[in-house]
């Protein structure tokens, strides 16, 4: 067997209920800290005011760009807290990981971005990190990395090391409860996603392999349901799909869904969640045309748990995904903004994003530009 690392929190709960625990663990940090929230402060007000007057409450009103992080930076430093937690989406959760990352910090934030920044490694130690996730979706609660939208340029990048990782993540199925359909949808297509992509990826290990496969079918099985109505056991499978995802994620990498996501999104804008349910099936079918062997036999059993569910095919599963998905009301990427004259840039953006390094197999300019067209 293959030596491998495992990066995770140093504390996970999961469970409905279990975000009343988190006053009282976060205080034990110290009094003073950094709630990060999204667009509407009334659902963070029970955390906020059980921690009490010496916490500033900073919104994430959407995937934060590098201006939000640098004003939301001046005003965290300026309040010196000993901690930072975050209540809210994947985006929510990615400002305040980076503000943990960066208030210590002795320089600004390009220093340490990846691609279009120096990234280079911290220079200090990282605050204690709280997440509290209130979608399932993207697994940033135990991810090491923050996505950062850079729009002068047209992308986004991360902001990534290892000790970025959550001290505490709270996983409470019950804060997933009532998410309207469309965000339910792309949510969960982008978790169905980081639990296939893992599993598939060329850097999977032992570890990631008994997270990620028992949670496809499940993912998708309990995101069909979602679609039909709510459903609290749906719930908990798919905030327990989303964690797995994550920590699969964080330990393998993910691959050309990602890579073609992270291009687009810092492009036109358009939801990170939507924008991987596109590409799902298109990047399915194109990586297993192109796959042999070990990435082959992944892929095809990819395939089979989800055709399991869909009612279809193997072979005919990443179409038949692509369909389902089509008709609960997901967007194409035209929908998205994604126009036919922005695919050759878009391809070729996506070579060198991270991502693409844990695809199973290498693809082409013109394979990229074929999924682009298909999803």
């Amino acid at each position: 067997m293959t030596p491998f690392g495992i990066t995770q929190p140093g504390r996970i709960l999961f469970g409905r209920g279990e975000a009343a625990k988190a006053p009282a663990l976060i205080r034990a940090f110290g009094a003073r800290g950094v709630v990060v929230h999204g667009a509407n402060p009334a659902r963070a007000a029970w955390l906020v005011e059980a921690l009490g007057p010496e916490v500033l409450a900073l919104p994430c009103a959407g995937e934060p760009t590098l201006a939000d992080l640098e004003t939301a930076l001046g005003l965290a430093r300026s309040h010196r807290p000993a901690w930072v937690a975050s209540l809210g989406g994947g985006a929510a959760i990615d400002l305040g990981k980076a503000l943990a990352a960066l208030i210590p910090a002795p320089d600004g934030p390009m220093d340490h971005l990846e691609v279009l920044g120096k990234g280079l490694p911290l220079k200090a130690d990282p605050l204690p990190f709280i997440a509290i996730p209130t979608t399932a979706g993207t697994g940033a609660e135990v991810t090491k990395n923050a996505v950062i939208g850079l729009p002068d340029h047209g992308r986004k990048v991360s902001l990534r090391d290892d000790r970025m990782v959550a001290r505490l993540a709270i996983v409470d199925p019950g804060l997933t409860d009532g998410c309207p359909k469309a965000v339910t949808l792309a949510s969960g297509l982008d978790a169905v996603t980081q639990v296939i992509e893992p599993f598939v990826s060329c850097k999977a290990t032992p570890y990631t392999d008994a997270l990620s496969r028992p949670a496809i079918a499940l993912g998708l099985s309990a995101l069909m349901r979602l679609m039909r109505g709510e459903d609290p056991q749906a719930r908990n499978h798919m905030a327990w799909v989303s964690l797995c995802g994550g920590l699969a994620l964080a330990n393998a990498g993910l691959g050309a869904v990602h890579g073609l996501a992270g291009v687009i999104g810092g492009l036109t804008g358009a939801a990170h969640g939507a924008i991987c349910g596109a590409l799902l099936g298109p990047v399915l079918a194109a990586n297993r045309a192109a796959a042999s062997g070990a990435a082959r036999e992944r892929l095809d059993a990819v395939c089979a748990l989800l055709a399991k569910a869909l009612g279809a095919s193997a072979e005919q599963a990443p179409a038949a995904l692509q369909t389902w998905a089509r008709a609960e009301g997901l967007p194409g990427l035209a929908a998205l903004g994604v126009t036919e004259d922005r695919h050759a840039k878009i391809a070729a953006a996506a070579m060198a994003a991270s991502s693409m390094k844990g695809n199973p197999v290498s693809l082409s300019d013109a394979a990229l530009r074929g999924i682009l067209a298909a999803a």
